[in-house]
């Protein structure tokens, strides 16, 4: 109530300001505030929150900046896009709100109508100000116009007369006109109705159609001669009549239904529904549902009926007679006819045709075509052995015709699997772990079969469900086998050749055979080995490198083959994995081999060298780095060990930009340790600003000349 007189208030003062600058005579340019003072909304109500009714016009002149909007039911806003609506579902509101808007720059008011609101309370402006008194008005007489009637499709002459206003009214005058509107009148559809602008009579001009437009809402007035309001305007509801001139129409002309075989009787199979534009007010849109053929005719010419007013249509046939097996189609086709009048021998009649299927159930079960199978499988090998045949009268296109077979005896070791043919139905038994001749010659299988679906509760799956299967092993000759494989043994490197490496063992798994086998060498990347090949044992026949670059990870692996001598011929292969142990055999090295110092001692004149080795711990680092043996370089040159494997060269006092051959001398940890004499060219450089500059000429020998001459020329310049 506070928002409300507030705002009021707010918008007389705008007002009276309002006057008073158009009688200043305002001013050019941006009028600050609503741009639009008076908005109209059609609605009815309730309100949902958030839903806009009206987008206002505001604009301060300068951008809008900090605008505060207060509305006066406190149920509604003013958003960020300047549309006025409920933060709350609304189920009434007054028919007219008022919008404050201030800002910096302006305060001003706008007014919304809302239209088409159900009369409470007149929430008015006039009547908040108290302005409401009533007003002198001459009383208007009325009218009072019966509801009139009238039938569609009526044919000529036109206009017919179909009824007439009379008029209450204490004062007899002569001198008033009769006047008709609304739709049919003088608005769209114009002209089907007139009026005697004398005598008030109203008549129709054309035929009508229900269908179309079932009534008319018009309204009756009464005018003087001068076209003065004398009756105000009367409602007039003229309604159209229906006859019947519509048939009944099904949505489609063929409609698919289906029935489970064996169902009882009354079973509901689909629903048949028609559709008639008449009055469903009348007997002319009451439909009555009848079948008047059915195709074929067997076993009986009455298997289904349909409910008279519903549509339905049901079975009559009895479940033992619905049998999808005995019957001589599946598929039933129904002529349905639907009759208005309620089925009366005048109603109007519309057709469509029912098909219906059959459809099957699991009520034969699967059948093998043989009590027993045979099949014979080569040892050693895999794959499908024999197809099983079973039979079905079940529809093949259901899971109660597909089978399931199924091992139940004689697979212990689980080598065999039979998996379902989807084209014909046969189950496919396959050998999926290769049989050994020499362990089972002949194996018994029981073999069930099912339906995907469930037999019905009085089926069950008699003998004829089983099958036996005898399946013969085929002797075939087989390779040796290699035990263990792969052979692994471990041996140092560098060993004598001829040396002792391994015995291979190659067994021949055909028992009842007696077959001599003979080894030969397969793969040996390296040509290191060589074997016996009767006895199998191996024996190297070079020398057995760690460092070679066929030793991966310290084994090198070697392949074999044993060869019987059975007919045909069969081989097996075996691997030889031989762990090599380190021996000391690499000298160490120095790297880099270039370093690179400052000649002024003072800046950067140290470089790091570090040690590698080919060998395996212990016999690589920690390395030992020294000076070599020259007279006189300890006096330039310094080596410092950093760790195990790394050392540092200082140079000891300033030597001219040029590039010197450095002795080294490097010792690994072996025993007994290997050494390696080297030269790493240093560069001595003038460095600037953390910038080097080397000499790309040829390397001086630090000689022990140069480095006296050069310790010389350095003692002198201090």
């Amino acid at each position: 109530m506070e928002i409300g007189v507030r705002i009021l208030l707010a918008f007389l003062v705008h007002q009276v300001a309002h006057v008073g600058g158009q009688e200043d005579g305002g001013h050019e340019g941006c009028v600050p505030g609503f741009q639009v003072k008076h908005y109209q909304v059609a609605d009815s109500g309730p309100f949902q929150k958030g839903q806009p009714l009206v987008q206002v016009e505001f604009d301060d002149c300068a951008g809008n900046k900090d605008v505060t909007f207060e509305v006066s039911d406190p149920s509604f806003q003013v958003d960020g896009d300047l549309n006025l609506v409920p933060y709350q579902d609304v189920l009434y509101s007054g028919p007219v709100l008022f919008i404050h808007g201030v800002s910096a720059h302006t305060d001003d008011m706008a007014q919304v109508e809302i239209i088409g609101l159900p009369v409470q309370s007149q929430h008015t402006l006039r009547n908040i100000l108290g302005l409401g008194q009533t007003l002198t008005y001459r009383s208007k007489r009325s009218l009072l116009v019966p509801p009139m009637i009238v039938t569609e499709n009526q044919r000529a002459p036109f206009p017919r007369p179909i009824g007439k206003s009379h008029v209450i009214s204490t004062e007899k005058s002569g001198n008033h006109i009769f006047r008709l509107t609304g739709p049919g009148a003088d608005q769209d559809p114009k002209g089907l109705f007139i009026i005697d602008t004398d005598t008030g009579e109203v008549s129709v001009s054309r035929s009508l159609d229900r269908e179309a437009i079932d009534s008319y809402k018009l309204e009756v007035s009464t005018t003087d001669f001068a076209g003065n309001l004398i009756d105000e305007p009367t409602l007039l509801l003229i309604t159209v009549i229906d006859q019947n001139d519509n048939r009944p129409i099904f949505k489609e002309t063929r409609y698919a239904g289906e029935v489970l075989e064996g169902s009882p009787t009354g079973t509901t199979v689909m629903r048949m529904t028609a559709f008639d534009a008449d009055d469903p007010a009348t007997d002319n849109a009451a439909l009555r549902y009848n079948i008047v053929r059915q195709s074929p005719d067997k076993p009986s010419p009455n298997m289904f009926y349909i409910d008279a007013e519903k549509g339905d249509i049901v079975t009559v046939i009895s479940p033992t007679l619905l049998d999808r097996e005995t019957l001589p189609t599946t598929t039933y086709e129904l002529e349905i006819v639907a009759k208005d009048m309620a089925g009366s021998e005048v109603g109007l009649t519309g057709t469509a045709t029912a098909t219906i299927t059959i459809t099957d159930e699991n009520d034969h079960a699967p059948e093998f075509t043989h009590p027993l199978f045979e099949a014979s499988v080569n040892e050693g090998s895999t794959g499908v052995v024999v197809n099983l045949t079973v039979d079905d009268r079940d529809d093949p296109a259901t899971e109660a015709w597909r089978a399931i077979y199924s091992i139940i005896n004689g697979d212990p070791t689980q080598s065999f699997e039979i998996q379902t043919n989807p084209d014909n139905n046969e189950g496919m038994l396959s050998v999926v772990k290769p049989l050994d001749y020499e362990a089972t010659a002949f194996h018994t299988l029981l073999i069930k079969v099912e339906n995907e679906d469930p037999l019905v509760p009085d089926v069950g799956y008699g003998p004829s469900a089983t099958a036996t299967v005898h399946v013969t092993v085929l002797d075939v000759n087989e390779g040796p086998v290699f035990f263990p494989d792969p052979l692994t043994v471990t041996k140092m490197e560098n060993i004598p050749v001829g040396s002792f490496v391994a015995s291979l063992n190659a067994t021949d798994p055909d028992i009842l055979q007696i077959q001599n086998i003979r080894y030969a060498v397969l793969r040996d990347p390296a040509g290191w080995l060589s074997v016996n090949p009767v006895r199998g044992t191996v024996n190297t026949s070079a020398s057995l490198d760690r460092e070679s670059p066929y030793v991966h990870d310290n084994k090198y692996t070697a392949v074999f083959i044993a060869t019987d001598n059975g007919n045909p011929p069969a081989t097996g292969t075996g691997t030889l994995v031989i762990h090599l142990e380190d021996y000391n055999d690499n000298a160490p090295y120095v790297v880099p081999s270039v370093a690179r110092v400052c000649e002024d001692a003072h800046d950067m004149n140290v470089a790091i060298v570090g040690g590698r080795d080919k060998d395996l711990p212990p016999n690589g680092a920690p390395f030992k780095i020294e000076l070599g043996k020259q007279p006189g370089i300890d006096k330039t040159w310094k080596v410092t060990r950093v760790n195990s494997t790394h050392s540092q060269i200082m140079l000891l006092h300033s030597l001219k930009k040029a590039n010197y051959q450095l002795p080294l001398l490097i010792t690994d940890s072996g025993v007994p340790p290997l050494f390696n004499n080297t030269e790493v060219k240093v560069q001595v450089c003038v460095c600037k600003k953390n910038k080097m500059h080397c000499s790309s000429a040829h390397s001086h020998r630090a000689s022990l000349l140069v480095l006296l001459a050069t310790l010389l020329l350095a003692l002198l310049c201090l």
